[in-house]
């Protein structure tokens, strides 16, 4: 229906258009890589994590509280520099959502729950920012999914109606609670699965 034209995508960015920032696998790397115990490092991310992502940690906070409440081998900087370069990004989601930005003049917005300096590092390292027009992250907007909250500011700064986006993420979850408020979802799991679910939104790359 011609009111129910896709107009804009809203996008997570781990897992779909990136690696994850910081995930479990990531820190269990991180554990045997500076012979730290993993499931300590665990129970600490998890009791500070959301604080972080939320923007009311820096970096540096959050490392103090995970790994640096006791005196390690290795500097602030080197960890750092290490959980930086986990991320990788996936090339064939990222020129998708480039052609058909390009092609069906959408706009594109990033809804994702991560860290300000993860963020800025991934937006910078991969240039995310020249396809994607605005940035609702939890680090920015202190607010985390599954808040509908979350949607409804990307809702308000895209000046787009719920029933005009289509919001691809790798968690179902996520996109059971955007449906919730009206967005269309698509669950991501891979690229060719994506690729026919947008089309059938009528978005053919």
């Amino acid at each position: 229906m011609e009111n129910e034209k896709i107009i804009a995508l809203f996008l997570d960015i781990g897992g779909v258009l990136l690696t994850n920032g910081w995930d479990r696998t990531m820190r269990r790397r991180a554990a045997r890589n500076f012979d730290l115990d993993c499931e300590e490092m665990n129970d600490r991310h998890h009791l500070t994590f959301d604080t972080y992502e939320e923007g009311k940690l820096s970096l540096d906070q959050y490392l103090s509280r995970v790994v640096f409440h006791r005196r390690r081998s290795f500097s602030r900087d080197d960890f750092r520099d290490f959980m930086l370069a986990q991320s990788e990004p996936m090339p064939e989601m990222i020129a998708l959502i480039s052609s058909l930005k390009e092609k069906y003049d959408l706009k594109i917005a990033a809804v994702s729950n991560e860290g300000r300096e993860l963020t800025i590092h991934r937006v910078r390292s991969f240039k995310l920012s020249r396809f994607i027009d605005f940035f609702i992250c939890s680090c920015f907007v202190h607010l985390r999914k599954p808040d509908e909250d979350i949607y409804r500011l990307a809702l308000d700064c895209a000046q787009v109606p719920a029933e005009n986006v289509v919001y691809l993420d790798d968690r179902l979850m996520f996109v059971q609670v955007a449906g919730a408020i009206g967005i269309k979802g698509i669950h991501h799991t891979d690229l060719e699965s994506t690729r026919a679910a947008l089309a059938d939104f009528g978005l053919e790359a």
